[in-house]
């Protein structure tokens, strides 16, 4: 099927393009809201009595507007936040930036191995592994092309929507494969962590990226989220037990967030935090896991309306 008849046949495949595309920025957050999860969903959106964990995160995008979380999802501005409640020794080192272009970055002063990485969105990143083979024409491409877009509009996930758009350059980390960093990710709700999955094959060309949850026990548990399983399921991380405790630290005061780790030989690093897991827009297979993540979310209050103007 060529794009012109996706685009044609296919609602949620039209619905995302006008949407990277801008041309449905003009739309309130929750008309929006509404019309995207049911492009993907194929039901309504409850918004008076919500009861999965898809429908809370929209639920939270709306009504939960902390000015905190800003600070928490600015991936240079987050760094002082995690010195200062867990320590800074959690950082992966940051060696260059910030910089609000591309052409400021300096890559005379930048080591062979690097990371560069978009402070504003989801999935800006460039990894070098080596200089001489660094194509700076592509990675301008992709990165002046971040930095002018605003990430927000995606999934009107609010907290984006007024991140200065910088990059950084932080060390390039691997872990005992050394080839990739797995992820560490735990969902957490009013400091509690209830349940973590392991990113797996990222950088495989061959393979799908894998994601594999478990519970506080390390547990397999059986469903999978935007990802399929692992052929032979993740082994139990050194610092399990350190990422739980610290992912509970990080989480404390907050509704829900996933807290991001990386385990390098037994040594924790933080990734990121996350406050809506994959734009709460992604199936749970099989559903009733989309019911009970929704019961670990206590919603302040229920079925409230507010202005739409002053959510935009």
């Amino acid at each position: 099927m060529n794009k012109f008849v996706r685009f044609i046949v296919d609602r949620q495949y039209r619905f995302d393009v006008l949407s990277q595309r801008g041309l449905l920025n003009f739309m309130s957050d929750k008309k929006f809201l509404i019309k995207k999860y049911k492009s993907r969903f194929n039901k309504k959106l409850n918004l008076n009595d919500p009861q999965t964990f898809n429908e809370k995160l929209q639920w939270l995008k709306l009504y939960d507007r902390n000015p905190l979380y800003t600070t928490l999802v600015d991936k240079y501005a987050v760094r002082q936040y995690i010195a200062d409640t867990i320590g800074e020794e959690y950082l992966i080192p940051l060696i260059g930036g910030p910089w609000k272009s591309f052409d400021e970055i300096d890559f005379k002063a930048l080591p062979n191995q690097f990371v560069l990485k978009c402070t504003h969105d989801s999935g800006g990143i460039i990894i070098c592994k080596d200089k001489n083979k660094f194509d700076i024409k592509e990675a301008k491409l992709k990165l002046s092309r971040r930095l002018s877009r605003n990430f927000y509009y995606y999934f009107r996930e609010w907290p984006y929507k007024n991140v200065p758009p910088q990059i950084i350059a932080e060390k390039y980390m691997v872990d005992e494969s050394g080839t990739d960093l797995k992820d560490y990710k735990f969902f957490c709700f009013k400091g509690v962590p209830k349940v973590m999955f392991i990113v797996s094959d990222r950088a495989s060309e061959l393979e799908e990226t894998k994601h594999d949850f478990f519970d506080m026990d390390f547990n397999h548990l059986p469903f999978t989220h935007g990802k399929p399983n692992a052929k032979t399921p993740p082994q139990c991380p050194l610092s399990f037990e350190k990422m739980k405790k610290l992912a509970a630290e990080l989480s404390n005061g907050l509704t829900h967030v996933r807290v991001d780790f990386y385990d390098i030989n037994g040594k924790v690093y933080f990734g990121e935090l996350t406050f809506f897991d994959y734009g709460g827009m992604v199936q749970f297979e099989p559903e009733e896991w989309d019911y009970i993540f929704g019961s670990w979310i206590e919603l302040p209050i229920k079925g409230r309306d507010i202005d739409d103007k002053h959510r935009s």
